[in-house]
């Protein structure tokens, strides 16, 4: 099998609300419907659709995971320094996230932190 492309599917709560959070982090728009906001993330313009969580269940037919009880999964976001992640940390919280884990080193030249999105999902922004 040949893909010619992958990006993922997460369910929200409230479009207007993704949109504003991932706009003020400075994602670029990749353009929005009734049922849908778009996002372009990294150099490579990997795309995740945020779809309002019914009209995701109904096209996955079946329940999509509560992020507030479990990990569906965690993307990382490469940063350049290690100021450049405690920045991230602060845009994060003005942005209305949550910090999981403050900014830490774990192991020998890794440095980062967890933060969740207003509906739950999880990134670790990362530098090495």
């Amino acid at each position: 099998m040949k893909t010619k492309k992958i990006w993922a599917n997460f369910s929200v709560q409230d479009l207007d609300r993704t949109t504003k959070f991932y706009t003020q982090l400075g994602f670029k728009h990749n353009g929005a419907s009734e049922q849908l906001t778009s996002f372009f993330f990294g150099d490579e313009n990997f795309i995740i659709h945020f779809f309002l969580k019914e009209v995701l269940e109904q096209g996955m037919k079946g329940q999509i995971i509560d992020t507030k009880g479990g990990n569906e999964i965690i993307f990382t976001v490469s940063a350049d320094s290690k100021e450049e992640v405690n920045n991230w940390e602060k845009e994060v919280q003005q942005a209305g996230g949550t910090i999981i884990s403050k900014p830490e080193e774990f192991g020998k030249g890794y440095y980062g932190f967890v933060f969740a999105d207003p509906d739950g999902h999880k990134f670790n922004v990362f530098y090495m």
